[in-house]
């Protein structure tokens, strides 16, 4: 591996010199996420495997090229999970889905307002900056706190900063129990049932609304779910069917998701009433997360689904399908695109890492 790094430091220090693009890529099963890159392809996927795996200190440090099912079906042994539940987008993605991959664009699933995001476990990073230099930062351990948290800027920036190598995590136990209760109702009455529960001291581990169902998930243990389950009522809802449920939501295999329309990603305070926008919607993450599928210029276009969303506090993203050249991610405030264009000027001055990927920067 000290080869493989050798080589692919040289290969980004000659490509800054010559101002040459490379385009990051993994399983490439988030590859519709993000704005059109160009450049020559640098495939991870040869850098993989489990670095070390300390269950009794919760901690796992991976290279980036390791696929989630590889890193699940080695943590399922000991009964632990990856807490913030990590999506495998994609036909196949369970195969190919890496953790660089995962880091890289910071995205979570269902349980992630209930017990963190992809951020929230990240303790430390290796990475090759656009200048060909092996740096490390943050640590192996949970109690690593000195200096600045720079392994937590590369979680969700695309790979514009860095090639991701190694990754340390806090990894979780597993909970002893889990179950799905169902309700009918409407959006407006979903809303304030998720954040009055959410206010409570309630083991919550995921909410969802769509075509008048609430869905919501119980984690912990045994007496605390069933004391939970006890006092909110609702149908129960199968293991299976509930497990396919939750699944089918965080990898976007249910019909919702398999559209061919532009699919939008809202993020706006979860107290937020219903935006009107009469487009199909999925709202999950206690009504923090809202999905909207539809065609920009048909049901509403861009300019003012974001002024809408903007107004609220919240901002959007078009997550997959549609053009692409009307912009992917909200603009941002003057101040934190100056401080996003320093951060990029600092780790890859000639722009060659992902270039195009983080289209609002």
């Amino acid at each position: 591996m000290n080869e493989l790094i050798k080589n692919l430091c040289e290969r980004l220090a000659s490509h800054a010199a010559s101002k040459k693009p490379l385009t990051i890529h993994g399983g490439n099963t988030k590859a519709f996420y993000g704005g059109a890159i160009v450049g020559e392809a640098l495939d991870m996927r040869a850098y993989s495997g489990i670095i070390e795996y300390e269950p009794k200190e919760l901690v796992l440090t991976v290279r980036a090229g390791t696929t989630l099912a590889e890193i699940e079906r080695v943590m399922d042994k000991e009964n632990q999970m990856l807490p913030f539940e990590p999506p495998h987008f994609g036909e196949g993605a369970t195969a190919f889905a890496t953790i660089g991959g995962t880091v890289a664009t910071g995205l979570s699933g269902p349980r992630r307002p209930y017990t963190g995001a992809v951020r929230d476990f990240v303790l430390g990073t290796r990475i090759i900056n656009g200048r060909g230099e092996d740096l490390n930062f943050g640590g192996r351990v949970i109690k690593n706190v000195a200096g600045y948290d720079v392994s937590r800027l590369m979680t969700g920036a695309m790979g514009t900063l860095g090639v991701l190598l190694d990754c340390s995590f806090k990894v979780l136990p597993k909970p002893a129990r889990e179950i799905t209760l169902r309700y009918e109702m409407d959006e407006a009455t979903a809303i304030q049932r998720m954040n009055e529960w959410a206010g409570r001291p309630l083991p919550l581990s995921a909410t969802s609304w769509c075509d008048g169902v609430l869905m919501v998930r119980l984690s912990g243990a045994e007496s605390g779910v069933k004391a939970a389950q006890e006092k909110l009522g609702g149908e129960n809802v199968a293991d299976k069917m509930a497990h396919d449920f939750w699944s089918g939501l965080r990898d976007h295999r249910a019909g919702f998701f398999s559209s061919s329309e532009p699919l939008w990603r809202l993020s706006v305070p979860s107290t937020t009433p219903a935006l009107q926008l009469n487009m199909p919607q999925w709202m999950e993450w206690g009504g923090a997360l809202r999905w909207v599928r539809g065609i920009a210029g048909v049901n509403t276009d861009i300019t003012t689904l974001r002024v809408k969303v903007d107004a609220v506090g919240g901002h959007v993203t078009l997550f997959r399908n549609g053009d692409k050249s009307t912009g992917v991610f909200h603009p941002l405030q003057p101040v934190l695109g100056k401080i996003h264009r320093n951060l990029k000027t600092a780790f890859d001055p000639e722009n060659i890492l992902n270039r195009g990927r983080m289209d609002n920067i």
